[in-house]
């Protein structure tokens, strides 16, 4: 599995529609809040064209692509922290996921009725931010009285721990964010289960007509001001075409998107940013039988993803022979590329890097 991907959002802003686009998994969407009760769940391929051009080297008899979860998530309103709408089944399922994606709808659709009255994107994912806030402050009041009594005895690591815990209680309620660049920091947010410091990013929903000039119009929104003070990224999305996109053939689907002036489709953008703001990074293995896709994270050592690959191989790892992607192409093989010196012996010290084609040797 890739990562896991949240589409959280207030009601009626396109989230089911998105999902559904994108995962073709049929999720009801309908025009009323609470349409989506349980997360609806769908599982994509993470595009790659390494994989195809390898497997053709090798006649690999199956492709294996990394995957990817998307989980739509029921629509929030406020007061969602203490109980309404869907409160804390809500909150719970956000926890799940690796990272967030913030639905928000830019155009103005008669037909769609939105749950405040007006359309207001900048006031949505206040609303958003501001509840999973509240629900943070909540555990930290909690984790900060049991820490609390901890101290009182001496311990030492209670009292570095209850420090970082002020710290963070005092940010969440001024409205900052939890600066986690310090990985100390992080892990311990992560531990705690604070949505607010998860990795985010906002799908910014528009119609047809803005689609082909949307940077531009971000670009002067208030909503870019908001993003930038968040440190979340804008992915603009039509959730309408990406629908039409998923029903068409890959190659009418690629002329498609020609005649609409898309690079790329919003799988592909929301899957980029997904593994940019996650710090993943995908490994490849190939032969004979497959030619497989790994995600890791950016900093793994060379034992730790071959455990990826199976627990045995981590346990028992002895050595990764290891030829870059690029150099497999520029060579015209990977036979060709190891005559060419291009195969390097790599030991546990090893960081794997994003295209490196693996081959782990290890003892049972």
């Amino acid at each position: 599995m890739g990562f896991s991907c949240g589409f959280i959002g207030l009601p009626n802003v396109g989230k089911s529609t998105l999902f559904n686009a994108l995962t073709k998994a049929g999720a009801e969407a309908a025009n009323f809040p609470f349409c989506t009760i349980e997360p609806n769940t769908g599982i994509v391929p993470v595009p790659d064209q390494r994989l195809a051009v390898l497997a053709k080297m090798h006649k690999s008899k199956k492709i294996v692509p990394a995957a990817m979860k998307f989980i739509d998530i029921a629509g929030l309103v406020g007061g969602a922290s203490k109980g309404q709408g869907l409160g804390n089944k809500f909150l719970g399922h956000i926890r799940n996921v690796d990272a967030i994606a913030h639905v928000v709808r830019l155009f103005e659709d008669e037909n769609v009725t939105h749950v405040s009255g007006k359309l207001d994107p900048v006031g949505d994912i206040e609303t958003i931010i501001t509840e999973l806030a509240l629900a943070d402050l909540e555990i930290l009041e909690r984790r900060i009285a049991k820490t609390e009594k901890n101290t009182r005895t001496g311990d030492k690591e209670a009292l570095k721990e209850l420090v970082m815990l002020k710290e963070f209680y005092k940010n969440l309620s001024e409205g900052t964010n939890i600066d986690t660049s310090d990985p100390v920091i992080a892990s311990f947010a992560r531990e705690l289960g604070l949505i607010s410091t998860m990795p985010a990013f906002i799908c910014a929903n528009v119609d047809e007509k803005s689609i082909a000039n949307i940077n531009d119009i971000i670009n002067i929104h208030p909503l870019g001001k908001l993003a930038a003070k968040h440190n979340m990224e804008i992915i603009p999305v039509c959730a309408k075409l990406e629908e039409e996109i998923s029903q068409l053939h890959p190659e009418e689907a690629k002329e498609f998107m020609k005649e609409m002036s898309l690079s790329e489709s919003g799988l592909s953008r929301v899957i980029k940013t997904g593994y940019r703001i996650l710090n993943y990074i995908t490994f490849l293995t190939t032969g004979e039988d497959e030619t497989r896709a790994w995600t890791i994270a950016k900093g793994t050592f060379a034992p730790q993803a071959a455990g990826k690959i199976h627990t045995d191989m981590e346990r028992g790892f002895i050595r990764m022979e290891v030829i870059s992607y690029e150099d497999i192409i520029q060579c015209g093989g990977e036979t060709e590329a190891k005559n060419n010196g291009k195969m390097r012996i790599e030991g546990k010290d090893y960081v794997v890097k994003d295209g490196d084609v693996v081959h782990v040797r290890f003892s049972v």
